[in-house]
């Protein structure tokens, strides 16, 4: 007849001690004590009835609602997607440059891509506005502010989505461009009718992320000096911030970009869940 173990259970606790599920809650219980306590601390240094009449005054919000969305959140929509199209277009034949067979157009794709990722965004608006009509002084972008607005978040985005549509033209499985050859179908046919259109469904939750981050990044826009009628929600916020002497627009632009920033990151983590998913 066997003996019974006498080695002890992994939730025992020591003697004279506390078992590690114990101690576990213990913890717990210590973070979120400590979390009401800097909550409490907070709430009890704020100076509510200021907070209130400066960031939640509703006369000053409906002054500068209308306008909010007729001019602000139309002309931010219209840089955003805008500077998309552009960047989605750039970003793939770059893509397509850094996969070719000829060394040079790997260089181009390699060197655009380590510069337009490495110089900060703002930068960029900042030689688009002053240092592109000094160098071309002939050029003029179609609708001055908005075609800058484009080639500034467009050039931008671009170094960022070639990344994003190389790997996805390396996820695709070697035999789809194989086997299309084989048929006798051209290289560039097989490309665009086979590989990119599959390489594009796989990068679609990474250029919803872009999407995101253009709509951010469109307000820098106000750097390339623009009228009443060209702001965006950033410029906007300030501008009637500094009209009414009270920061409650800024606050509204704020809420505004969360209104769609917020849907849209939902949006791409439930592309990647699924994404995941059908893996």
């Amino acid at each position: 007849m066997s003996e019974p173990s006498s080695s002890p259970t992994l939730t025992a606790a020591p003697p004279g001690g506390l078992s590690p599920r114990r101690r576990q809650q213990l913890s717990r219980g210590v973070q979120y004590a400590i979390l009401v306590v800097v909550i409490a601390v907070i709430a009890l240094l704020a100076d509510w009835r200021e907070i209130s009449k400066s960031f939640f005054n509703f006369t000053v919000a409906g002054e500068g609602m209308p306008a909010l969305f007729t001019v602000a959140l139309r002309n931010t929509v219209i840089y955003t997607l805008s500077g998309f199209v552009l960047g989605f277009a750039l970003g793939l034949v770059l893509a397509l440059m850094r996969q070719s067979s000829v060394a040079p157009y790997r260089w181009i794709s390699a060197a655009y891509v380590e510069v337009f990722r490495g110089l900060p965004a703002l930068l960029i608006f900042l030689m688009i506005g002053s240092g592109l009509p000094l160098a071309f002084p002939e050029l003029t972008l179609p609708g001055d502010v908005y075609g800058k607005a484009a080639l500034g978040l467009g050039l931008v985005s671009a170094a960022y989505m070639a990344e994003t549509f190389r790997a996805g033209l390396q996820a695709v499985p070697k035999g789809q461009m194989e086997a299309a050859r084989s048929l006798g179908m051209p290289y560039m046919r097989a490309m665009v009718s086979i590989v990119i259109p599959q390489a594009i469904r796989i990068v679609i939750p990474p250029l919803t992320n872009e999407l995101v981050l253009l709509f951010k990044d469109s307000s820098l826009v106000l750097f390339l000096g623009v009228t009443a009628a060209q702001v965006e929600l950033a410029k906007f916020g300030n501008d009637q911030a500094s009209t009414f002497a009270n920061p409650t627009p800024i606050l509204v632009s704020g809420l505004t970009y969360l209104i769609i920033t917020i849907p849209l990151g939902y949006v791409a983590r439930r592309l990647e869940a699924r994404k995941g998913a059908h893996r």
